[in-house]
């Protein structure tokens, strides 16, 4: 009887330390917030060599040259100004910046919306992912791809985003009861075939308003975040009178100078970089601005107040 006591108290103990060791802030990404960092692909795509084509484009892609991130598709090149070469075509180490942050430069959720950001912004975020003081862990993409891009490079893009005009992206709504979804292609939600619905149990849930529009890196279809009821009140609360965003980011909170914009950013995006901050994975020249409005913020929180400022117009 000693024995079996013994035995279960061993386990108890083990298996409290390996909770312990699997909680540590260097990886945040753990199966109760995988939804707020997508590092694996769940169910992809099968292949399908025939075109594609996107509403008002004389332009077709095969799903492999829309998911070529050397070489993304820019689907609408009279839409917007001529690219540098980096962000339509990438080298060894280096992928294409419109890849994932699209020509619009609004981006899909697993990435930034760069539009109405600074070109001084962009370029220290640069600088920080090259010298490592910024992390990626979520893809781990962004690390190499500055070791790779050469200052002109990372200053030619930065321009060209900052130049390009924000738009509304993401419709942010209340609910208690979400649509079952799975990680795909792009490290994006899409709606699980089989249908359902789930409790969103704390969770910000992003899925593109047109999947198809969305599967082909289209640069202005948007997204939709379901976030828990009561959220954005709780965020705007927070935001105007307990972490104060507006002190460094603007009372409309649509930035200040080398300062970056949070209204009307991807919810999930923002939500990842709080918690990156608070954990140190985010350690560049802003972090000791940011870390002491986020150490005490848990991560309803953090939901609260990036639902809200999601919700705010760009």
């Amino acid at each position: 009887m000693r024995r079996i006591v013994w035995l279960v108290a061993v386990t108890i103990l083990y298996g409290l330390s390996v909770g312990v060791a699997t909680q540590q802030p260097a990886a945040p990404a753990t199966v109760a917030l995988a939804w707020a960092f997508p590092d694996r692909v769940e169910k992809p795509f099968p292949e399908d060599p025939a075109p594609k084509a996107a509403p008002g484009s004389t332009r077709t892609y095969t799903t492999a040259q829309i998911d070529d991130l050397l070489n993304p598709p820019d689907w609408y090149p009279d839409q917007h100004p001529t690219p540098p070469q980096i962000v339509v075509k990438g080298h060894a180490g280096a992928l294409a910046c419109g890849a994932c942050h699209l020509m619009s430069g609004l981006g899909h959720p697993e990435s930034s919306d760069l539009t109405g950001l600074s070109a001084p912004y962009i370029v220290q975020q640069m600088i920080d992912f090259k010298s490592g003081a910024r992390k990626d862990p979520t893809g781990k993409r962004m690390n190499g791809i500055a070791m790779e891009t050469t200052e002109l490079e990372a200053r030619e893009a930065a321009e060209y985003f900052a130049a390009l005009p924000r738009r509304p992206f993401n419709k942010v709504i209340e609910q208690e009861m979400v649509p079952k979804t799975y990680l795909g292609n792009g490290r994006m939600r899409f709606l699980d075939p089989a249908g359902g619905m789930e409790p969103i149990a704390g969770r910000i849930i992003t899925v593109p308003e047109d999947q198809a529009l969305a599967r082909l890196r289209h640069p202005t279809s948007g997204f939709v975040s379901y976030v828990p009821p009561g959220s954005l009140a709780r965020g705007k609360k927070l935001v105007e009178s307990g972490v104060g965003c507006g002190t460094c980011h603007g009372q409309d909170l649509k930035g200040i100078a080398a300062v970056p914009r949070l209204a009307g950013m991807h919810p999930i995006y923002t939500v990842r970089q709080l918690q990156w901050f608070k954990d140190g994975t985010r350690n560049g020249t802003d972090a000791p601005i940011m870390k002491p409005w986020v150490a005490t913020m848990t991560m309803d929180d953090m939901v609260a107040v990036s639902a809200y400022l999601g919700s705010l117009e760009p």
